[in-house]
């Protein structure tokens, strides 16, 4: 009876095993960032990441600077085996200052960014960056975005290309502004014609309101709107994070200990919620890209770092890491 026991005992732990497995979330997760330092720091090597998000302005092969660096984040990237998401985004990010591209432009400086680092592996683009901000100036025009969809469909072949990638603002002063996601999205789906019908559409979303203020509601609406359209349509959740600061929104006084605390455990806060998220619509959501590594210890507007500017690691760093266990790489 003893042997027969221990025998039942090591097949049930057997049995348990498949299901211990499959309990990890189906979503790959990656972290983007603009620097290749992030690829050196030991805290991120143990995270054992194999994604990456990196977004380069529309004509950088005009120009060698942007390109070098470009150059020094693919190849560190390539070099530590991440799988890298090259985004097309605007050469200027001052609010309506950047000049909208032709198609024809579009065209051939994309393609000759394609033609650059397609042979060493990359195999994954989007479009354009948070397409209905007002620092991109697709934001005026959904169709000329659409445009762009249709143009880069043409040469990214076997490509994964994220079509649309959208940012989950609403504007209350005027409920019909084209930035709003859902009157962009439908303008863009007016336009997109195959590349909107592709059964391979990836929809990208930016869902940074959702994640600090604790909603649930908005990547589900947004889901919702493109399945009404495509329900082939899949998801990646391209940019999201957690806001050390942000303005006003976000306070955070880098001379202030106190406030850089409260700060920092806020953010830790968000970060939880950011992966609850992404478990919540785990059916439809295919990835997720955290932005950024490095923080600026709130010296500008936009922080968002899981580590700090002397390379130290964020509370945010801390709980990232914990539930990152839960999801595949």
């Amino acid at each position: 009876m003893r042997r027969f026991l221990v025998t039942a005992v090591a097949l049930a732990a057997l049995l348990v095993l498949p299901s211990v497995a499959s309990a990890k979330v189906n979503i790959a997760v990656g972290i983007g960032d603009q620097s290749p330092a992030m690829f050196a720091h030991p805290t991120w090597q143990d995270l054992n990441v194999r994604q990456t998000r990196y977004f380069i302005h529309w004509d950088a092969i005009d120009k060698p600077a942007e390109l070098k660096k470009a150059d020094d984040f693919v190849f560190a990237a390539l070099g530590n085996r991440q799988r890298v998401l090259l985004h097309i985004s605007t050469n200027d990010l001052a609010p309506g200052e950047a000049k909208l591209p032709s198609a024809r432009a579009y065209r051939q400086k994309v393609k000759a960014l394609y033609m650059r680092y397609r042979p060493l592996g990359v195999k994954d683009w989007g479009v354009w960056n948070e397409a209905n901000h007002k620092t991109q100036p697709t934001y005026r025009s959904a169709r000329r975005a659409a445009t762009f969809a249709k143009e880069m469909r043409k040469f990214c072949r076997g490509c994964n290309m994220v079509a649309l990638d959208i940012l989950d603002q609403k504007s209350s002063k005027s409920p019909r502004s084209k930035m709003n996601y859902d009157n962009y999205m439908r303008e863009w789906f007016r336009w997109a014609g195959p590349a909107g019908r592709s059964k391979n559409l990836i929809i990208g979303i930016h869902n940074y309101s959702e994640v600090n203020r604790g909603r649930t509601a908005t990547t589900g609406r947004i889901i919702r709107l493109a399945k009404n359209r495509n329900s082939k349509a899949k998801f990646w959740y391209t940019e999201t994070g957690a806001l050390a600061g942000f303005g006003r929104s976000f306070p955070c006084d880098p001379n202030s200990p106190s406030s850089m605390a409260v700060a920092e455990t806020r953010q830790a806060k968000s970060i939880n919620h950011m992966f609850r998220l992404a478990r919540k619509y785990r059916r439809d959501i295919k990835r997720l890209y955290s932005y950024n590594w490095t923080g600026t210890n709130c010296t500008n507007r936009f922080d968002a770092g899981l580590i700090r500017l002397d390379g130290s690691d964020r509370p945010a760093l801390r709980s990232f890491g914990a539930r990152l266990r839960e999801y595949r790489r």
